[in-house]
């Protein structure tokens, strides 16, 4: 059970400074195993009281942070970085990876790069091949490819699960807050996987194809080319994957690692891609299963 932190106090930065210096001291002895719990539990801590914070994310308030956190920083290009997010936010899009490059942080004093780690980090001399890459989101590397085959043909039996003996009512009833309803949370996984789909067919056919960046969630409440039903968007989106999985189970396994440019997430691989896309559904099986009881 994690104790709730005062945040108001220095006892949580102190108590996660001291697990991970922990974790190092552990580690420089071969202490692999209770170096892990340590940074474990220093994960755990900051993200619980993150989460209990439960902050305003509207674009202003985003924005307004990130430029707080730019103006305390003395690094250039960090700072340079940070702006430009700041930016995109306010201008009501997302930053493309020429203004965010990736980030990559010494394992050993915390150096921090961007776009590519230095052969040997200026500050205590660690090889650059040891730094540690921060992807945009764990989706990216979460799967394998039997992992991701695996959890594409579950999924759509989990929401099936889920809307099991829901009327139509139910379904296009907007959540508390005016947010997605049942209905948009299925169109947006069918939405998700057309993307995916023209995506593979891209990699397949061209070499290092452009990957164009696309809001998909923008699209979810769009009712302009939709079946009137729930049911029937669910059932398009059930045969689509049928197809999806068949395509990839047809791949040669070493075509998983074909690379593609996005435009917001630089280099990335078929398997990369069907990765976050397996992943990133499971993220809105919670939110289907809220829905379902209101």
């Amino acid at each position: 059970m994690i104790r709730k932190i005062n945040m108001q106090t220095s006892q949580w930065t102190g108590t996660l400074v001291q697990l991970l210096s922990l974790a190092l001291r552990l580690e420089s002895e071969g202490q692999y195993d209770i170096a892990k719990l340590t940074r474990a539990q220093a994960d755990a801590i900051s993200r619980r009281a993150a989460w209990e914070l439960n902050l305003p994310n509207d674009k202003e308030t985003l924005a307004s942070d990130i430029e707080r956190i730019a103006a305390a920083l003395d690094d250039a290009d960090l700072q340079a970085a940070f702006r430009a997010c700041a930016s995109a936010l306010t201008a009501g899009r997302v930053p493309l990876i020429h203004e965010t490059p990736h980030p990559y942080v010494c394992r050993t004093c915390g150096h921090l790069a961007l776009t590519n780690p230095p052969q040997k980090c200026p500050t205590c001399g660690a090889w650059g091949e040891t730094f540690q890459w921060f992807p945009p989101v764990y989706w990216l590397e979460a799967l394998d490819p039997a992992e991701a085959l695996a959890q594409l043909r579950q999924t759509p039996l989990e929401v099936a699960a889920l809307i099991e003996g829901l009327s139509e009512e139910a379904m296009t009833r907007p959540a508390p807050d005016g947010g997605w309803a049942i209905r948009n949370v299925v169109s947006h996984l069918r939405d998700a996987q057309g993307v995916l789909d023209f995506r593979i067919d891209l990699f397949l056919k061209e070499k290092n194809p452009v990957l164009e960046m696309k809001q998909v969630w923008t699209w979810a409440k769009d009712e302009s080319e939709r079946p009137p039903s729930t049911r029937e968007i669910f059932e398009t989106y059930l045969s689509t994957r049928r197809e999806v999985i068949a395509k990839l189970e047809s791949i040669p396994l070493a075509d998983w690692w074909r690379t593609g440019q996005h435009e917001e997430f630089g280099i990335v691989s078929i398997k990369q891609q069907v990765s976050y896309f397996a992943s990133h559904e499971l993220t809105h099986l919670p939110q289907i299963e809220r829905l379902v009881k209101l």
